[in-house]
């Protein structure tokens, strides 16, 4: 069987090949999904009605995308277009040297700060390798971007600083994910509230059950419902109660 040439490396073929897989039904369900209605988090996004593998099997043959086209892509209104150029990022990711991994973080944080990584999915298949591995093999969790981020008043910011302590969990360190979660206890949106708990049910899980017990210990009592429930989820079920009842 002969091979199957490599498209032409440009935003607007891929943008062509998602659309062309688009259903009006699954585009439906999406905006109804991701909350696109107004006053909504996800307000105005518009969906082709792609499912995420799909938008996966289409990336795999566009990673020599050159950055001006991957920028294209961001720029996007369509999501799933905005997706796509976020997972071609994250595979370019991983096959860098040093400076491209620069390169690709510093754009990625300018399509953050720029509003076009805008909904809980676009920063959960990003952040944790785009800033996450980034500083993990760098400038390390104590670095000030995290931080930063997570003061923005952007919900989508916090959630990349939040997210992005998944690579130092998934590398035993669990210290910036416990400071992030300690300032944000009192962040007011649930997808933070999820966000968090994710992230601190996740130390438990991966590096230590005690340093989350510690953290649950100091802070379970003025812990958001949400974030206790999702962070106390893989204990036994008597823990769970015994801090649940300490709100």
């Amino acid at each position: 069987m002969a091979a199957v040439p490599a498209p032409e490396q440009t935003a607007a073929v891929l943008m062509a090949e998602i659309d062309a897989l688009g259903d009006p039904a699954d585009a439906a369900f999406l905006q109804r999904f991701f909350k696109t209605g107004p006053g909504q988090y996800g307000e105005g996004d518009v969906f082709a009605g792609v499912r995420v593998p799909a938008t996966r099997a289409v990336v795999r043959r566009f990673t020599g995308m050159p950055p001006t086209e991957v920028a294209l892509a961001l720029d996007s209104p369509v999501h799933e277009h905005r997706l796509a150029a976020l997972l071609v990022m994250v595979r370019q990711f991983a096959a860098a040297d040093a400076p491209g991994r620069r390169a690709l973080h510093e754009a990625y944080l300018v399509a953050v700060r720029g509003g076009r990584v805008n909904n809980w999915d676009l920063v959960d298949s990003s952040a944790e390798f785009l800033v996450g591995e980034y500083l993990l093999d760098g400038p390390g969790g104590d670095d000030p971007l995290l931080d930063a981020l997570a003061a923005s008043p952007a919900l989508w910011e916090r959630r990349v600083a939040v997210l992005a302590t998944f690579a130092f969990i998934k590398a035993g360190d669990p210290a910036p994910t416990l400071r992030l979660a300690a300032r944000l206890l009192t962040d007011r949106e649930d997808l933070m509230h999820k966000a968090v708990g994710w992230m601190l049910r996740e130390v438990g899980k991966r590096v230590d059950r005690a340093p989350l017990l510690a953290f649950l210990d100091a802070h379970a009592a003025r812990m958001p419902r949400t974030t206790l429930s999702y962070a106390t989820e893989h204990l036994a079920p008597a823990d769970r109660a015994r801090y649940r009842a300490l709100r």
